[in-house]
């Protein structure tokens, strides 16, 4: 049934027109994470996963900000950077993105605890990068590797990373590439969509990186409060429930079923989405799911296809279980 499965799941990605890797845990079994000292780890069973190249190295893209925002509001609780504190972030060299802080033209001023809000319901890159100028690229990679997220790395802020984008399409950071692309002829776009996919920051060797085994350690440590402070794992628990984007993981799921979750997705060729999917009969599961694609594929049949891949993957869980 499982190499039956992993030919359906396959093909779920395929007609999408994308490559696809997932991994589903049960959130029900007990799960050494490795967090344990070695004078206190009790030995625990592997919970019952569903995997589909679930350790290779992936673009996380914006579901890197599940891990930035349990590192803020794990300072939060410790006290080292007061949430309520005003902060005011400039309409000039503010970060770009579709959503949020990126559209306004005057600055703005709110908390760091809502900048976490803009983070992770509309995934606000302005407010991703100023958490991450507050907060330091090597506190958060400290987090990853307590956590064992083995194969998890942020090698930079988001400015720097589309920056380096513009550099390796012949530009000289990412406002000049946006420029260059408004008068760019169709050949010159269709060159440029061809290099697009070998810059750094779509190159796990070279930019920002984790695999689907490692977003679902995380999800599982922050779900069972082992992550840090228990106020910073429910605050991200509960702040990812409130997440805009529902055409992905839950776009498979009716209610009453729950889902809470993040997003990802960078230049048309990264979508990614992680988050816990939860049954009124209280059995969780931790999903994780990441594609890629040439830029100008199907947005809308990816995204479903992350949500129908999940599903499935999640009810070979549950069928082991008659009576989930």
């Amino acid at each position: 049934m499982i190499g039956c499965m992993h030919d359906e799941i396959q093909a779920i990605f395929e007609q999408a027109g994308c490559q696809g890797a997932l991994l589903v845990q049960s959130l029900d079994a007990a799960y050494d994470t490795g967090t344990e000292t070695a004078a206190t780890a009790i030995p625990t069973p592997i919970p019952t996963e569903f995997g589909l190249r679930a350790d290779e190295p992936a673009i996380p893209s914006s579901v890197i900000k599940v891990l930035i925002a349990l590192v803020a509001e794990t300072w939060f609780v410790e006290g080292r950077l007061d949430p309520r504190e005003p902060v005011t972030i400039p309409a000039a060299g503010r970060t770009p993105g579709p959503v949020g802080l990126s559209l306004f033209q005057d600055d703005v001023t709110l908390s760091w605890r809502d900048m976490v809000v803009l983070m992770l319901t509309i995934s606000d890159n302005a407010c991703t990068d100023a958490l991450i100028r507050a907060l330091g690229l090597d506190a958060v990679n400290a987090t990853a590797a307590r956590l064992r997220l083995t194969a998890t790395s942020l090698e930079s802020d988001l400015m720097t990373m589309l920056d380096s984008i513009g550099q390796d399409l012949g530009r000289a950071d990412w406002d000049d590439l946006i420029a260059w692309s408004a008068s760019a002829t169709a050949d010159e776009s269709a060159r440029a969509d061809t290099i697009l996919p070998t810059a750094a920051a779509f190159d796990p060797a070279r930019g920002t990186r984790t695999s689907p085994r490692d977003m679902v350690s995380l999800l599982r440590q922050i779900w069972d409060g082992s992550a840090g402070p228990a106020e910073a794992c429910a605050r991200v628990r509960a702040v990812m429930a409130k997440q805009l984007t529902r055409n992905r993981l839950a776009s498979a799921f009716r209610p009453p079923v729950r889902v809470a979750a993040k997003s990802g997705s960078l230049m048309g060729i990264v979508r990614n989405e992680i988050g816990v999917v939860t049954y009124p009969d209280g059995h969780r599961y931790a999903a994780a799911v990441f594609t890629r694609s040439r830029p100008g594929a199907d947005d809308g049949a990816i995204s479903a296809a992350i949500g129908a891949a999940a599903a499935r993957a999640v009810a070979v869980l549950r069928s082991d279980h008659p009576m989930r």
